[in-house]
């Protein structure tokens, strides 16, 4: 059975059971040129990453394409991309919470602030615990001369034999080894499952200011807010996003127990994150601000004139406009 018979038919195989190409099954196909200027490395971490939005990593790699001093604020990337400003800004802090950008304040030489942004084509290349410089090698001892014989020492004469004791006169048998210690078994290392992802809260509406006596009133009506529902329970850093929008809510004249019933009334069930709730409300939501009211003029008191004695309006007693025209211009009779 081992001979192979060549008239024997091959047997073919079934179209179901072929491997269908690449181009059947549907997918990519690249159709690469290979560049030679005015191009950019980008890493697969990034344009691949699992966390990032697809507007963080176009954003990303627009930033990296950039020459060192161009500007990448937020109002130069909205003139310059159709996104807007919030979803720019978005996309910017998810960059710097990922380790892709840096943003730090400094102030110049003039007094201004400025906020220096730094682009990182791979979080923590910078950063890394530095090498250890390796010891230098030991300089090998020169070896003795060959024509030199020191002879022995006259001082090894007088040493008795380590293996022959004199006053019994027998040799000394050499001393057993110790055993070595084994070495511990290394413990088994447990790999930990990483926790769930925190995703980023949706952003809130920015107030013109920030007064303390707003802030500790948001401050108070985030607080309340467990009062009305068990499962709003916020955490620090949750209560820091959410703070801002309500101050934009109380700068429109709302008031505190209405802020609540509109953050707290008719939540679904089950709430998985009531901080992201919380903000999509304070952001969908907004009331308008208010209309403008001028300030009233404040109403003078009533007097009675000297002359006439009929009564007008005046901050002090005296003669009324009509007796203190005709006084002026000298029609008053005597």
């Amino acid at each position: 059975m081992d001979s192979w018979n060549p008239s024997v038919r091959v047997r073919r195989t079934s179209r179901g059971t072929r491997k269908k190409h690449s181009s059947e099954a549907g997918g990519v196909s690249h159709d690469n040129a290979r560049l030679s200027e005015c191009f950019t490395v980008i890493g697969n971490h990034l344009a691949q990453h699992d966390e990032l939005s697809l507007v963080a990593i176009g954003l990303s790699a627009h930033i990296q394409s950039l020459p060192t001093g161009a500007p990448v604020d937020i109002k130069s990337l909205a003139a310059r991309f159709p996104e807007g400003t919030v979803r720019i800004a978005r996309a910017l802090r998810e960059l710097e919470a990922h380790g892709y950008l840096r943003r730090t304040r400094e102030r110049t030489e003039s007094g201004r602030i400025v906020t220096r942004t730094v682009s990182c084509n791979r979080p923590g290349g910078r950063h890394r615990a530095p090498e250890p410089e390796p010891e230098p090698e030991p300089e090998p001892e020169p070896e003795p001369d060959c024509d030199y014989d020191p002879g022995p020492d006259p001082g090894w004469a007088d040493e008795p034999d380590a293996g022959h004791d004199e006053a019994a006169g027998r040799p000394v048998p050499p001393p057993e080894p110790q055993p070595t210690p084994e070495p511990p078994a290394p413990e088994p290392r447990t790999r930990q499952r990483p926790g769930p992802r925190r995703r980023a809260l949706p952003d809130v509406p920015q107030p013109f200011s920030l007064p303390p006596e707003f802030l500790l009133a948001a401050a108070k009506i985030l607080a309340r807010l467990v009062r009305q529902d068990p499962r709003l329970v916020l955490s620090r850093t949750d209560a820091e996003h959410l703070t801002p929008g309500v101050v934009a809510w109380l700068e429109r004249d709302v008031s505190a127990d209405a802020v609540v019933h509109a953050l707290a009334t008719g939540l679904p069930y089950p709430l998985h994150r009531p901080a992201a709730l919380l903000a999509h409300r304070l952001t969908a939501n907004l009331p308008p601000p208010p209309p403008f009211r001028p300030v009233d003029a404040p109403r003078l008191p009533l007097q009675n004139c000297d002359r006439c004695d009929r009564a007008f309006r005046g901050a002090e007693p005296g003669t009324c406009p009509g007796c203190h025209h005709k006084e002026t211009h000298g029609q008053l009779e005597s």
